[in-house]
């Protein structure tokens, strides 16, 4: 799974064109929205549809679950994770 978060901490940063953070800069367990890491809607928008396009995954912007799923990057990992081979 640590391969994983690696992998979507750094398409956060792609996505996001975070310039001035790198992959070790971003805690695994730490929120993505407000306290955290500080994306907005928007920037939830632009990765959700990086998700769908790189690891396929399926994604309602109404869903709480979907909002469960960005809490954390250990979160977005362990929904990828359980989206594969599905």
């Amino acid at each position: 799974m640590r391969a994983l978060e690696q992998e979507l901490k750094q398409l956060i940063i792609d996505t996001l064109d975070l310039e001035d953070i790198g992959v070790d800069d971003i805690e695994s367990d730490a929120p993505l929205f407000l306290d955290g890491l500080g994306l907005d809607s928007i920037d939830a928008l632009e990765l959700g549809l990086a998700l769908q396009k790189t690891y396929g995954v399926k994604l309602d912007a109404d869903s709480e679950e979907t909002r469960q799923h960005f809490a954390s990057v250990t979160a977005l990992a362990n929904f990828v994770e359980s989206t594969r081979g599905q």
